[in-house]
């Protein structure tokens, strides 16, 4: 198992799920669960980064690294972008280990393209698998946790989904990952407010890391960077998980070895009396235009 920093069984007795955890970050979130003390369900279908199947078995790797350091782990191969594989994968960790009290959202696929030239297929695709993908799990585990709320005193739940600074700030050729990322970003506020009365928190993490997703878009000049290790956002992922994040709901987690921030959403600008008349409609939007904040950029 990757050497960390020690955790203090942050997670102990609580169960997992980790999708995309076959590797990168994902395979991270289920090592760095597992020595806090979760037993982790490692879902990775082993796909390319274009959703193509690859031939390998990822999940089952980090699975058996996992019992190998004495910690409790499961393969899954289940689509989560289907929505019988989401409620199969749900049902899992409930027969394997007994209950779920955390779900982390992280699986995904890429296929970059500008707007003018990106096919129906490729939208549709990275459409399914984050936005659909993360909502068909939630689902699934809402109902779970809604039918079990009664039965499950002492128990709260955690919910952590993925965007990116694509779906925050924005990204040329990702129209449809930021499109992705930007509508997991909003729902994961919904979550938040309506699963709080199961004793459930819903988060999300933008995390920054060296990955083979980085390294196919050609951000990773120096994969060996230090502060680009997965381990930074794996800790991230791990408070969120653990009771150390009581009350903490409804909020986006920027993480890297470069930087730790919250994300400030939209917001109301100065507000100004509307107008039906064009002439003056324009003089006010000019003049609101000139005093509003500009849209935050990929580096804040």
């Amino acid at each position: 198992m990757t050497t960390a920093l020690s955790t203090d069984g942050s997670c102990s007795g609580r169960v997992a799920i980790v999708t995309g955890a076959g590797r990168g970050l994902g395979a991270e979130y289920a090592r760095r669960l597992a020595r806090a003390g979760a037993a982790v369900v490692v879902n990775d279908l082993g796909v390319a980064l274009d959703g193509e199947a690859d031939g390998t078995a990822p999940a089952d790797a980090v699975a058996a690294e996992i019992r190998a350091a004495g910690g409790r782990a499961v393969a899954s191969a289940h689509d989560v972008s289907a929505w019988e594989g989401a409620a199969q994968l749900v049902g899992l960790a409930a027969d394997t280990f007994g209950d779920l009290d955390i779900l982390v959202n992280n699986a995904g696929v890429l296929r970059d393209r500008t707007i003018a030239r990106m096919t129906e297929a490729e939208w549709d695709s990275v459409i399914q698998v984050h936005l659909k993908g993360t909502f068909a799990t939630t689902h699934h585990a809402a109902k779970h946790w809604r039918e079990r709320h009664g039965e499950r005193p002492g128990r709260v739940g955690r919910l952590i989904n993925t965007t990116s600074v694509s779906g925050l700030f924005g990204n040329a050729g990702q129209a449809n990952y930021a499109a992705a990322k930007a509508g997991i970003a909003a729902m994961t506020i919904v979550a938040s407010l309506e699963l709080g009365r199961y004793g459930v928190t819903a988060n999300c993490v933008s995390p920054g890391a060296a990955t083979r997703m980085t390294a196919a878009l050609g951000g990773d000049r120096d994969p060996g960077d230090p502060s680009r290790s997965p381990g930074f956002p794996a800790a991230v992922v791990e408070w969120l998980a653990s009771r150390r994040s009581d009350g903490v709901t409804g909020r986006v987690f920027l993480t890297s070895g470069r930087r730790l921030s919250v994300a400030a959403g939209w917001e109301h600008g100065t507000p100004a009396a509307p107008s039906e008349d064009l002439t003056e409609l324009d003089a006010t939007l000019r003049g609101l235009l000139a005093t509003a904040r500009p849209n935050a950029g990929m580096r804040g």
